[in-house]
């Protein structure tokens, strides 16, 4: 796709590490990963794959020649002068990110004016602040320093990376945020450059609006419920006002994932930490969290009880094309069923894997149409196409019961109906 290009290094090599370690050797680069785990290491030197995004294993592929993968900080720092971070930072008990990998990369990275970290990894507004201080305390004050949040969404991941819509980059104006910028200059994407404080908090506002979009329109479909109103009809009138727009207006069980859980408690951590009660914050969160019991509720509703009954659920991820379990909506729907008493099965077509690791009590059928079979209710929890476009008539003919609760409004109500099935839906007429 391009002439070579400068050199960099990826540290870290999960989801964010390895898509923007394919995007940039897809743009001419050379790309030193570095990951300290080295069986991970050792299988993608093989060309294995250790996580499920679409397309990723392709450009990998395509462009193994300018990739490199090491245990050893020393390759990348050898040959790059930008370090990508895109290490984990996982909520701690109290809410707030666990930045201790992102120290460990900033501990391990020696004095140099020829260096600069480029923070991929989501971290609270102030952590580059903090890090310059560290910097400063350890004979390091040349190394420098850019927040370059990443904005990729987990089943479409490669494309956000090579088709972003907009580049943000914060530094302080000097040589590294000039070649980070040069780096995303092919992809002719929106820049936005700013300090890095600003930076940082884009990436954690982002995700925070988009909850609340999210959790405003379940909030909507729970109205909807007790009124008569359709909530697909009302969001569909709601998008098409310019100043609202279509997206993340998708009634559903909640939101999960790596992202949105994590970014809202981080950004109503961080504003309590500085003295603020994020009092909005709060609400999506609960709303999000009462949401997935709610269906709970419906199945008690149609069931009479949950003791002894088979329900399915089809897919486990907390979204289609992707294997992340993390916060995902099955997690809380399999063990609150599994408590009240109910035979659970289940099935996805590329999750299960993960979901054995977090998931128990549970059955793993081979397919959507074996896990449904003998069921009292199905619970569509995500929307794979697969699962989407099933032979209903068929599934009705395995079930014991009728009862389906599309957890998505993925499904067309009246061929639910048409198939001789009962069709509940979030917020639907």
């Amino acid at each position: 796709m391009s002439t070579a290009r400068a050199p960099i290094g990826v540290i870290g090599t999960g989801y964010v590490g390895l898509v923007t370690a394919a995007g940039f050797a897809a743009l001419g680069s050379d790309v030193y990963c570095v990951d300290i785990d080295a069986e991970k290491v050792e299988r993608l030197r093989r060309g294995e794959v250790p996580i499920y995004e679409p397309g990723l294993e392709a450009l990998l592929a395509e462009h193994a020649e300018r990739l490199h993968f090491s245990t050893d900080l020393a390759d990348a720092l050898q040959h790059a002068s930008l370090l990508f971070v895109a290490v984990g930072t996982p909520p701690t008990y109290s809410g707030d990110a666990d930045l201790t990998a992102v120290h460990a990369v900033a501990d391990a990275i020696p004095a140099s004016k020829d260096h600069a970290l480029v923070m991929k990894s989501t971290v609270p507004c102030g952590t580059g602040a903090s890090l310059r201080r560290i910097f400063n305390e350890q004979g390091k004050a040349e190394l420098a320093y850019v927040s370059c949040p990443e904005f990729l969404k987990e089943g479409s991941a490669v494309a956000d990376f090579m088709n972003p819509d907009r580049v943000v980059v914060g530094d302080t104006g000097d040589w590294a945020g000039d070649a980070v910028v040069e780096l995303y200059s092919p992809l002719d994407a929106p820049l936005v450059r700013t300090d890095v404080a600003s930076a940082e908090m884009v990436k954690l506002a982002s995700n925070a609006f988009l909850a609340t979009k999210i959790s405003f329109i379940n909030e909507i479909a729970n109205v909807c419920e007790e009124t008569g109103a359709d909530v697909v009809e009302v969001a569909r009138g709601m998008g098409l006002d310019a100043r609202i727009g279509q997206k993340f207006l998708q009634a559903g069980i909640g939101f999960g994932g790596s992202c949105f859980p994590k970014d809202v408690d981080a950004l109503k951590q961080l504003a309590g930490n500085s003295g603020y009660h994020f009092q909005l914050l709060n609400s999506v969160i609960e709303v999000n969290d009462l949401q997935k019991r709610r269906v709970i509720g419906k199945l008690q509703k149609h069931l009479g009880g949950l003791v002894g009954k088979r329900v399915a659920l089809l897919g486990l991820a907390f979204k289609p094309d992707t294997d992340d379990m993390r916060e995902a909506s099955s997690l809380v729907l399999s063990a609150r069923l599994h408590a009240d008493g109910a035979l659970v099965s289940a099935y996805d077509p590329i999750a299960e894997e993960q979901a054995r690791k977090l998931v128990s009590g549970i059955t793993f059928a081979s397919s959507a149409i074996e896990a449904v079979r003998g069921a009292d209710a199905v619970v569509l929890v995500t929307e794979w196409r697969e699962l989407v476009d099933l032979d209903y008539s068929e599934v009705a003919a395995a079930m014991d019961g009728e009862l389906l609760i599309d957890g998505r409004n993925a499904l067309d109500p009246e061929a639910i109906r048409a198939a001789g099935l009962t069709y509940e839906g979030i917020g639907r007429r």
